[in-house]
């Protein structure tokens, strides 16, 4: 215990030390921190996800999880992978993730192509997965061999979207998931429990002379699964931990990151990930003149980071800036199930998140050849029309006093849609905004639901389902206790259509009409609202 405490001792002394060439320690930082105004003008973002797990065709977003696993128990979005994995690849103990990383080839990536084109459907900040649960990073790595440019597609990929993310003068934001392997890997020590491998142990207890005349000779799976649980100590998780540090470092200062988003819950590993934000923002800084970065984490009362509300949104206005991710299906590309997002809802909740002060990344599966799906790129598609169209309401926009009019038209679901997450763990620590979001299942809103956003002195109004009518809004009745003033205008985003309105005491009344720009939710721009 003397030695486990006298190391931990050191590695904190190692942390001040590096405090001390001239970095701004976190209250230093805090004192001149504000929230960039590129992030805060953004509202809408594009999260590019790719690894080895994007390689498999089924098994869920934990696909590295879940092949080791012939019972996956109530985390049911992972019940192909095992079998998948098995009739693909080979049995789990003569072919383990390594062979699903040596599958990884990317081989049709185009970063030039793909930030392009999520630049023209309205993305103002572009972020790239780095490294996620499965402890693989997707960079070249001083500190951690097992990296995409050691092996799978022999490709840097962060850097291959940073330098693509430059050229087209967008923000350049990474997201690290890594802190939760040693626990994640777990399966991959243990072996069938029946059949004919029955007991034989998977790879995760395999050493590095296993791997002589194998593709990966030379290489420690110890350092991708961790080791053995028998064999870990209190000294060895503090290396991982250091280990940690060191690679997210190198990660936001070699790629120059002006975003860094970060998994679970609190800090990655505690004061290890706070240290690796203070890096975010001292190397921001120093790059800058000023602190032009944002740090995005499920932690709270930290007011240099922006909170993240994953498949969710926040259920009122926050004073402060959020997040909200989402994804078509899994984080990772997957054929499994059907759809979870359309257009619609994509529209939708991008308009309920904006009106309510926070940003929508929303990430983009891309298949293991580095292109995106057919089917996923109509939908892509159509949001970006819908952005292009409504941008005036949606960039640099602000909350109006109430973030909507007519709520609560449909039935709520009560029960959170927990996907592609351990669910006792969310329903333990999360908090309850997180994965509350409709779905494309969803009913529909009713046709005088709306939302709000203000630019300057214009109010905009998403009517959410829209229907051909006369729609009626109480919040902008001259006697209301929102205090609208006289409205002198009603128009239509995307259109010349005359739009006819009557303001009373009561409410404002203004019709639809049948012809629109979009079939998805439309917006209108009101002058004088606002005095």
């Amino acid at each position: 215990m003397k030695r486990t405490i006298y190391l931990l001792a050191c590695i904190f002394c190692l942390l001040q030390a590096s405090a001390q060439n001239n970095d701004l320690s976190w209250e230093e930082l805090q004192k001149q921190y504000q929230f960039p105004q590129w992030y805060t003008d953004a509202r809408f973002g594009i999260w590019a996800t790719i690894g080895p797990q994007s390689v498999p065709l089924l098994g869920g977003g934990w696909y590295a999880r879940h092949m080791f696993m012939q019972d996956v128990g109530s985390q049911q979005f992972g019940k192909n992978a095992y079998e998948y994995h098995r009739k693909t690849f080979g049995p789990q103990s003569q072919k383990g993730y390594t062979e699903v990383i040596h599958q990884w080839k990317a081989e049709r990536l185009d970063t030039d192509e793909l930030v392009r084109y999520f630049k023209s459907i309205g993305a103002r900040y572009i972020v790239v997965h780095a490294n996620h649960h499965d402890h693989f990073d997707n960079f070249a790595s001083t500190y951690h061999p097992w990296n995409s440019v050691n092996m799978g597609p022999h490709k840097d990929i962060v850097g291959l979207f940073e330098k693509s993310t430059r050229k087209y003068k967008l923000p350049f934001g990474v997201s690290s998931h890594d802190d939760r392997f040693l626990g994640w890997w777990l399966p991959a020590f243990g072996a069938d429990t029946s059949g004919v491998y029955k007991g034989i142990p998977y790879e995760g207890r395999m050493t590095k002379d296993d791997g002589k005349g194998k593709w990966w000779d030379g290489y420690d799976p110890a350092q991708l699964y961790g080791l053995p649980p028998e064999k870990r100590t209190p000294e060895y998780e503090a290396e991982v931990k250091k280990n940690y540090m060191l690679r997210q470092q190198e990660l936001v200062t070699k790629y120059n990151v002006d975003l860094l988003w970060v998994d679970g819950y609190g800090f990655p590993y505690g004061n290890y990930g706070k240290e690796v934000f203070r890096t975010l923002f001292n190397n921001s800084l120093k790059r800058n003149g000023k602190i032009d970065a944002v740090g995005i984490a499920k932690v709270d009362k930290e007011p240099m980071l922006v909170k993240d509300i994953e498949a969710g949104v926040a259920e009122e206005i926050l004073p402060y800036p959020w997040d909200g991710i989402f994804t078509f299906t899994h984080w990772f590309y997957k054929e499994d199930n059907p759809l979870m997002h359309n257009a619609r809802s994509i529209i939708e909740l991008t308009s309920d998140i904006i009106s309510k002060n926070g940003n929508m990344l929303l990430n983009v599966e891309l298949k293991g050849d580095g292109t995106i799906a057919p089917d996923h790129k109509e939908i892509l598609d159509d949001v970006g029309k819908w952005i292009n169209i409504n941008n005036k309401a949606i960039y640099a926009s602000k909350p109006w006093v109430i973030y909507g009019d007519n709520l609560n038209s449909c039935k709520r679901e009560i029960e959170r849609n927990i996907v592609n997450a351990d669910k006792d763990n969310v329903m333990k620590e999360a908090q309850k905004e997180n994965f509350n979001a409709r779905t494309a299942n969803s009913a529909p809103y009713g046709h005088d639901e709306v939302r709000f956003t203000t630019h300057g002195k214009n109010l905009y109004i998403f009517v959410l389902n829209p229907a051909t009518g006369s729609i009626d809004l109480p919040s902008l009745g001259l006697t209301s206790q929102e205090h609208p003033g006289k409205i002198r205008s009603v128009k239509m985003l995307g259109s010349h259509e005359k739009i006819h309105f009557r303001q009373d005491n009561e409410r404002l009344t203004f019709d639809i009409p049948d012809k629109r720009p979009t079939p998805y939710a439309v917006v209108f721009e009101v002058q004088g609202a606002i005095q």
